[in-house]
């Protein structure tokens, strides 16, 4: 049987390790080579295009993926909690401790994956697959720690008082717009009213209220996902020189 190509299915010979058609790196296995399980997760080949195939462990993009969820998930655990709202001194710098896991988790991934270059696009799926289990950590723990508040430690009053108060200053900004926009032609003093009474409403409400809080939650969370993508970049930097792919 004729070897195909992995990713476009063209016929390779038995020992080359790209495709001549597309140039994907292949896997070449030597009968004479006793590997067992451990030594296939070491053995690898690096490729002219900076990515290391690790035998029978690696995607297609070149990245070991138990070693580096290994190093996500040990990372993106503090990382998540220290920015949810169980943290008393973590929440304000939650960008900076996403930044300083997704790094650390490329660095740790770079020091169990000995072999291959780590370039910065797979450092930014690494941080970015550590920014996730962050991100789901925090929006985990900061849902459970509203539910602990306003049924089992008895805080509703005191969440809804301070949710009236910022109720009240958002509406303060509403108001302020609307005065503008009555400023200009078609938009008049009624409408700014009907505005401001629909706006009103619906953060007075529970639906409008549950809405703004999931959307708060979710903006953090993008914010999060993007500070850790960056985060696995800079951790590629962080790298020894020999372990960066070099550039042309």
């Amino acid at each position: 049987m004729i070897p195909a190509c992995m990713r476009c299915g063209e016929s390779i010979g038995e020992n080359d390790r790209f495709c001549s058609a597309c140039g994907m790196p292949q896997l070449v296995c030597q009968q004479d080579e006793a590997v067992d399980g451990s030594a296939a997760e070491r053995q690898s080949e690096p490729s002219g295009l900076g990515v290391s195939v690790l035998v029978g462990t690696t995607s297609e993009t070149g990245i070991s993926w138990r070693i580096a969820l290994n190093a996500a998930i040990l990372l993106g655990i503090p990382a998540g909690l220290l920015c949810s709202g169980l943290s008393t001194i973590g929440q304000s710098l939650s960008i900076l401790w996403m930044l300083a896991a997704a790094a650390w988790a490329v660095v740790l991934y770079g020091r169990r994956a000995r072999s291959g270059w780590i370039t910065m696009g797979m450092g930014a799926r690494i941080g970015l697959v550590t920014g996730l289990v962050a991100a789901w950590l925090t929006l985990f723990v900061n849902g459970i720690a509203l539910w602990l508040q306003r049924f089992p430690l008895h805080q509703g009053a005191q969440m809804d008082s301070e949710w009236s108060l910022l109720v009240a200053r958002l509406m303060d900004q509403v108001t302020e717009i609307n005065h503008q926009m009555a400023a200009q032609p078609g938009f008049s003093s009624a409408d700014a009213a009907q505005m401001a009474h629909f706006w009103s409403a619906l953060l007075q409400s529970p639906q409008g209220r549950a809405g703004f809080m999931l959307f708060a939650f979710l903006f953090a969370a993008i914010f999060l996902l993007l500070f850790a993508v960056l985060g696995g970049m800079l951790g590629t930097r962080l790298l020894p020189a020999e372990r960066r792919r070099p550039r042309v």
